[in-house]
């Protein structure tokens, strides 16, 4: 292989200077082929990354939390989704893909003037590119809802969101895919495992320090109140992850059919692996257990869905749900800390996990794809790691600033009235069920 970055190093080499493709000096001009089955692809691929987020996130994070908050996460979710679009279109796609520098692209695609009409070293529209990219850019804060649900004020969510977007996910997503710094040091990620899961994870876990712990947490346990909500979420999500995935590749080709299949075998070992678990801990194995498994197998296996063989995908689903169902506990119960739906110990650290592993089980030996020319494993994990801990880093300090700054024109935290009120009631008049 050879310098991978998410699509490709002559992609990103060619979208970095403009995202148009240039004839060379005293050459015609290249001809602009666009594939229609690649195009129908990625377009496909699109809405289901769309679908992961709403109604997928909507019912797995909406079933975990109690009956008067349920409208209140899916009002978080539809806003940020809006939101985000929004920003990407006007200077998100810009500052992550076209010409700028090592820490942050350029203006020059500001509202997608001077797009392409075909995305540099591939054969679909640079406006499909957009629209994928975007579902990512959508999903990611929209994972950070699990940590504050229950008693984050909208406005503060909307207010917070929007700039997080600018300030963490765009510079990280510039460092991994639109030729940045972390890309050139040979840091890989094929579909989010950095970009969109630690980001998100550590920011996650930052807000729900900052916020506070729900009333009763942890001595008083808050049961969700839809488990078949959840678990269609999670349905729902698995399904959409082979877009997420299978997409990241930009082709439909073998390396796409190959993510695929990845991913659903690091799933499919994940959920059986954490309902073992809880059958061996707790004495029966649960709905939300095996949904959370597959969410988690899920994660891990997103960064290096492209360079591992199927047995490895395997085992990167054991580890996730091993590591994460550890980590669930250490943050709830040694630590005490409301991180309500698990958003750093499943997201978070199966993304981390899955970006560290993918530098061991790429080996040939292990049936991967192997390493670039020159990279061995040693130095290949050391890329990793480098780009996991600077993203953490960054995660954490823009993220702690930033919610600190907003909360003081927009209050982070709803009253304790309106908690128990319910935020669907205190924040958006409205009930989610009404069974009267």
């Amino acid at each position: 292989m050879g310098k991978v970055m998410k699509y490709g190093a002559s992609a990103v080499a060619a979208a970095i200077f403009g995202g148009v493709a240039h004839a060379q000096p005293g050459f015609p001009p290249a001809p602009i082929v666009v594939n229609s089955g690649d195009t129908a692809w990625i377009l496909t691929a699109s809405a289901l990354v769309l679908l992961m987020t709403l109604p997928g996130l909507v019912l797995f994070y909406g079933g975990l939390v109690r009956t008067k908050n349920f409208l209140s996460v899916g009002m978080q979710i539809f806003g940020i989704c809006c939101i985000t679009s929004l920003i990407w279109v006007a200077i998100g796609y810009s500052l992550v893909f076209s010409e700028g520098g090592n820490f942050i692209g350029g203006t020059g695609l500001a509202m997608l003037s001077g797009l392409g009409e075909v995305f540099p070293g591939t054969t679909i529209p640079e406006s499909s590119f957009v629209l994928f990219q975007m579902t990512f850019a959508i999903i990611t804060p929209a994972l950070m809802v699990g940590a504050w649900v229950e008693r984050a004020r909208f406005g503060w969510v909307m207010v917070f969101s929007a700039l997080w977007l600018l300030l963490v996910y765009v510079p990280v997503a510039h460092w991994m895919w639109g030729g940045g710094w972390l890309a050139q040091r040979g840091a890989l990620d094929f579909a989010g495992g950095i970009v969109v899961h630690t980001t998100a994870g550590i920011s996650a876990l930052v807000i729900a320090i900052l916020l506070g712990r729900r009333e009763g947490f942890p001595k008083k346990m808050i049961p969700p109140h839809g488990a078949a909500l959840t678990m269609t979420g999670a349905a729902l999500l698995w399904v959409g992850w082979f877009g997420f995935n299978g997409g990241s590749g930009l082709t439909a080709n073998f390396g796409a059919g190959a993510a695929i299949l990845n991913t659903h075998l690091a799933a499919s070992a994940a959920a059986l692996t954490w309902a073992a678990i809880e059958k061996l801990r707790f004495g029966k194995s649960t709905g939300i257990g095996i949904a959370t498994g597959v969410i988690a197998g899920l994660a891990t296996i997103t960064p290096a869905a492209n360079v591992v063989g199927p047995g490895s995908a395997m085992l990167l689903g054991l580890m996730a749900a091993i590591v994460c169902f550890a980590a669930v506990g250490l943050i709830k119960r040694r630590f005490a800390i409301d991180d309500s739906l698990d958003v750093f110990a499943v997201h978070g650290v199966g993304g981390m996990l899955g970006a560290a592993m993918l530098a061991i089980l790429m080996a040939p030996s292990l049936g991967g794809t192997g390493f670039a020319p020159g990279v061995t494993m040693a130095s290949q994990l050391m890329s990793q790691l480098t780009a996991i801990g600077v993203v953490a880093l960054w995660s954490l300090v823009a993220t702690a600033g930033l919610a600190w700054i907003v909360g003081i024109v927009f209050p982070m935290r709803a009253t304790k009235d309106q908690e128990q009120e319910g935020l669907d009631l205190s924040q958006h008049g409205e009930k989610a069920w009404d069974w009267e």
